[in-house]
């Protein structure tokens, strides 16, 4: 399908198009008018990651970095930190808490969501307090001997083990000055306490450094302030989105109704389910029977029958020729394309004459206003003769043959050898002989004449007529074995040439 076919389709759905796309952005309207005011605040703070290891570490752990960022955001988000804000806060519902982290630094962002300005602000800084709080307690004290405390019974022990030793060493120069082996082995115990007392000292030191950085390693970068403006509803975003939505739902039902659609709106449409050439297109008339305005003049259907007399004659062969239009059913318009082709035919400068045959409902002696006293059934019934029932309209060499009275066995009467011979006398004397029939589907009149003739026109009214129907005519046809079959398009819609004419006819 080509884009022209897609426009085609939108354009002949744009009520739906537009029904829905209003339809999507009175809904996000109304949506955003009843949603409450939503306020975002947030806080940063800085999550000092000192390694895995001490103080010491020359350089941060990226794994032990991501690690901690992660258990903290994770703490934050807890049950016990949200009861606690609401406890404090007195909120009446838990506090709407989320958190993210920065990618590449040590930094969260702690962010509330309220329907209350001061309080999306108040809970991303108390949660922000009882975070720093918890971790200080974590660190500086708490349940357990830190290593800190471990390091300082060592140390004591050490300082004890050491003084010892150096009672030990007085005593011995005290007692036995002389006695040189006691007095070095004593210096030797002397100097590995000291060593001892030295390692654990630094080590002592370290850690008390280290807790009391991890006790202070969180710290607030910038503290949250009172939202001005609510972060949501978002009112242009949900407008454009009800908009875009229900534009896609839109063209998406305009799609669908097109494919369940059996109504023919195109010519493409029609010439596949015809398999049939398209002749003509006319369009739209304001009133089908206003047929005396054809004469001369610049009109969008005065143009689209003379293009559709070039068809004709470019298709036809030498000599009289036979021409039928029917249609699937009633109502497509085709007594008036019957007519109004005549007219043009015969501003050629050929002689033509209409034959009604629908002897049902007949219609062209009202497009020429004539009587239709006599006619076609008295020919055929032996009544009359041609030279009686023959009229002429107001049209130079264009003669018509109304119906005449309503037989009973109309299928019959065109079926007839009478109607035969009625054709090949109209042949010996007029150029065109047009034979406007009943629809196809409603009765067998149009089947009955069709291999008779030159020419089969089916006459399928735009937006009218089914793909079911036409589908069915063709059978219908094809099973007469008729010589030709051509599709008039009738009740076209206007196109670029149309308008030309139409603005230049006022």
């Amino acid at each position: 399908m080509e884009l022209s076919s897609y426009i085609s389709i939108l354009v002949r759905r744009k009520w739906l198009v537009l029904i829905c796309t209003l339809l999507g952005t009175a809904i996000a309207v109304i949506v955003t008018l009843l949603s409450t005011p939503r306020y975002t605040a947030s806080t940063t703070v800085r999550v000092l990651t000192i390694g895995a290891g001490t103080v010491t570490t020359a350089r941060p752990d990226i794994v032990y970095t991501e690690r901690l960022v992660s258990t903290y955001s994770r703490i934050l988000t807890g049950d016990t930190i949200r009861s606690q804000i609401q406890k404090e806060l007195g909120l009446d519902a838990w506090p709407a808490l989320s958190v993210e982290s920065v990618p590449g630094t040590e930094l969260i962002r702690i962010i509330a969501d309220a329907s209350d300005p001061e309080d999306a602000r108040d809970i991303v800084n108390t949660a922000a307090s009882i975070l720093i709080q918890q971790n200080r307690e974590f660190y500086s004290g708490g349940d357990g001997q830190s290593l800190q405390e471990i390091l300082a019974q060592r140390l004591a022990t050490a300082d004890s083990e050491l003084a010892e030793a150096r009672a030990n060493y007085n005593n011995i120069l005290a007692s036995s000055p002389e006695d040189t082996a006691s007095l070095a082995v004593a210096a030797q115990a002397i100097e590995v306490n000291e060593g001892i007392y030295a390692s654990i000292l630094s080590q002592y030191e370290a850690a008390r450094l280290e807790e009391t950085v991890r006790a202070n390693s969180i710290s607030v970068v910038e503290e949250a302030r009172v939202p001005r403006r609510p972060s949501s509803p978002r009112t242009l975003l949900n407008i454009a989105l009800g908009f875009a939505a229900g534009l896609v739902i839109g063209v998406a039902l305009a799609f669908t109704a097109d494919n369940l659609d059996t109504t023919l709106h195109t010519t493409e449409q029609i010439e596949n389910a015809t398999q049939m050439a398209t002749v003509g297109q006319v369009p739209m008339a304001k009133d089908d029977l206003a047929i005396a305005r054809l004469g001369s003049g610049h009109y969008p259907q005065l143009e689209s029958f003379r293009r559709l007399r070039t068809n004709i004659l470019a298709s036809s062969s030498s000599g009289s020729q036979v021409v039928l239009l029917t249609s699937a059913k009633r109502g497509e318009g085709k007594s008036t394309v019957s007519g109004n082709l005549a007219v043009t035919i015969a501003q050629s400068g050929r002689e033509v004459v209409v034959v009604d045959c629908d002897l049902r409902l007949p219609t062209v002696h009202k497009i020429f206003e004539l009587p239709n006293k006599r006619g076609l059934t008295n020919i055929l019934a032996g009544e009359m003769t041609l030279e009686e029932t023959i009229q002429d309209s107001p049209f130079p060499r264009l003669q018509v043959i109304a119906s005449g009275p309503l037989p009973p066995n109309p299928t019959e009467l065109l079926g007839s050898q009478r109607m035969l011979d009625l054709i090949e006398q109209l042949k010996a004397t007029f150029d065109f002989i047009i034979l406007d029939t009943p629809a196809l589907l409603s009765v067998a009149d149009a089947a009955v004449l069709a291999p008779a003739v030159d020419n089969v026109i089916l006459v399928v009214a735009q937006g009218q007529t089914q793909r079911g129907d036409v589908r069915a005519v063709r059978q219908q046809l094809s099973n007469v074995r008729v010589k030709s079959m051509e599709v008039v398009v009738n009740r076209a819609e206007p196109n670029g040439s149309y308008a030309y004419y139409e603005s230049d006819s006022r």
